[in-house]
C-alpha cells in the first residue's frame, strides 16, 4: 500500500498550528490554508469587522494561568503574566509559529469553496452571574421545569404549573452545531448531538481520513487539548488510515460509546452545550488511547523525584 504523506488544514489558529507541528513529528507533509493574513485564530484581534470571522475584543484577557495554557514543549517566557492580555497570548502563539518554522507550511490569505470556517462562532463556554443566586433568593428569578406546552395568555410547565398572563416569551436555545456542509452519511448532527468518536473521527467513512479538530469544549485551557488532540489524529490515521500508534474499534463500539457520553453529558448540561466535556477526564482518556499518558508506576521507578511532581503537582501541559 501507498503511504500518503499529504495534509491538509484548515486554520492557523492555536489548533492548526498545533496540528502542523504533530504532522511534522510524524514525518508528514502538511498544507495549512489561513483565510487572514496571520496566524492565531480567534485570538487575532481586528478593529475592522469581517463577515463570517469572530474576535475577541480589544480588553480581553486570558481566565486560565499561562502554565496551565501553553503547548507542552513551548512554555511562556518568564516576564509574562500569569493572566496575560490578548495581546501577549497572541505574540506567545505567532512565536511559537517561528521557532518551530511553521510559518512556511502556512498559506495565509487563502479563500475558496473548500475552506471552511469551523471554530470560533462555535464556541460558548458556561458563563455564571454572582448575582443568580441573590436573585433566586429574592424571588424575582424562579427555577422551573422545562415548559410543556403554551396558551394563548399562559405557559404550563410539566411539574402542572401554570404562569398567568405571559407577555413575551424569550427562548434561550444557545448555539445548534451542526455540519451543514458534510453529508449526513460521513457526519450525522442532530439535536446538537454530533456523531465524533472521541470528538475527533467520524464514524461511517469507508476510509478514515478526515479527523475534526477542536470540537469539544473543555472546560480548561484550550490550547493543551488543541495539542493533544492532533497527536491522537495522526497516531489512528496512521495505522487505520492512509498513513498507516493506535487502531480505532469498530463502527458499532464507537457509535456505544458515543451515546454512553452522550447520556451522561445530557444528565449536566443543556441540549446546547453537548460538546462540553471534563478537561482532566477528557486528556487523560484521549492520552491513554494514544499510548501518550505518563505511566505513574513506572515513572516511580525510574524517576520517582518527577513522579512526585506528577502525581501530585497540578495536571499541566507538560505531562503530556
Amino acid at each position: 500500500m501507498t503511504m500518503v504523506k499529504g495534509l491538509a488544514i484548515v486554520g492557523a489558529g492555536v489548533s492548526g498550528l498545533a496540528s502542523i507541528w504533530c504532522c511534522l513529528e510524524e514525518e508528514l507533509e502538511p498544507t495549512c490554508f489561513e483565510r487572514s493574513n496571520d496566524v492565531g485564530g480567534l485570538w487575532q484581534f481586528s478593529d475592522n469587522e469581517e463577515e463570517g470571522r469572530a474576535s475577541i475584543y480589544q480588553s480581553v484577557f486570558i481566565n486560565s494561568s499561562k502554565e496551565m495554557m501553553c503547548f507542552p514543549d513551548f512554555p511562556y517566557p518568564d516576564d509574562y503574566p500569569n493572566y496575560m492580555h490578548k495581546s501577549k497570548l497572541q505574540e506567545y502563539i505567532k512565536t511559537f509559529a517561528q521557532k518551530k518554522d511553521l510559518l512556511r507550511y502556512i498559506q495565509f490569505e487563502s479563500k475558496g469553496l473548500f475552506l471552511l470556517f469551523l471554530h470560533s462562532t462555535l464556541r460558548k463556554e458556561p458563563v455564571f452571574s454572582d448575582e443568580l443566586p441573590s436573585h433566586i433568593l429574592c424571588g424575582t428569578v424562579f427555577i422551573k421545569p422545562s415548559v410543556k406546552e403554551f396558551t394563548e395568555t399562559s405557559a404550563m410547565f410539566e411539574d402542572g404549573t401554570m404562569f398567568e398572563a405571559t407577555d413575551v416569551v424569550i427562548f434561550a436555545t444557545g448555539y445548534g452545531y451542526a455540519y451543514p456542509f458534510i453529508d449526513d452519511s460521513i457526519i450525522k448532527s442532530r439535536n446538537n448531538e454530533v456523531t465524533l468518536f472521541k470528538g475527533i473521527f467520524p464514524l461511517l467513512m469507508e476510509k478514515p481520513t478526515l479527523a475534526v479538530i477542536d470540537f469539544v469544549r473543555s472546560l480548561g485551557a484550550a490550547i493543551l487539548t488543541a495539542d493533544c488532540r492532533p497527536t491522537g489524529q495522526l497516531k489512528c490515521l496512521r495505522v487505520s488510515g492512509p498513513f498507516y500508534s493506535c487502531t480505532l474499534p469498530t463502527t458499532n463500539e464507537m457509535m456505544d460509546d458515543i451515546d454512553e457520553k452522550m447520556g451522561k453529558k445530557l444528565k449536566w448540561f443543556s441540549q446546547s452545550q453537548t460538546l462540553q466535556t471534563d478537561y482532566i477526564t477528557y486528556m487523560d482518556e484521549l492520552g491513554s488511547f494514544t499510548g501518550a499518558k505518563t505511566n505513574i508506576p513506572w515513572l516511580f521507578l525510574t524517576d520517582p523525584q518527577l513522579a512526585l511532581e506528577v502525581y501530585f503537582g497540578p495536571c499541566s501541559p507538560y505531562q503530556l
